[in-house]
């Protein structure tokens, strides 16, 4: 039950902090499931892979999205 309830206010904080920081672009990004320590390396991608999101996400342009939920795909509903 923790785990749902956290990411359900993470998902809700992000969306605080996008309409309070109108001159900031904030945004949830999933990953995907990667290859790593935490998930005893069986992701199915590599951490480059899930960086990509992350790094494309991080150099939004001042006119790019904010609030939203993004995966490697694209965006997701919440």
């Amino acid at each position: 039950m923790a785990y749902p309830a956290s990411k359900a206010a993470i998902n809700m904080i992000t969306v605080q902090y996008a309409k309070a920081l109108p001159n900031m672009r904030i945004n949830a990004v999933d990953p995907g499931f990667t290859k790593t320590d935490l998930n005893g390396n069986t992701g199915t991608q590599t951490v480059e892979q899930g960086a990509e999101i992350i790094v494309q996400m991080a150099q939004v342009n001042s006119d790019g999205p904010t609030g939203r939920f993004f995966n490697a795909e694209g965006s997701l509903p919440w």
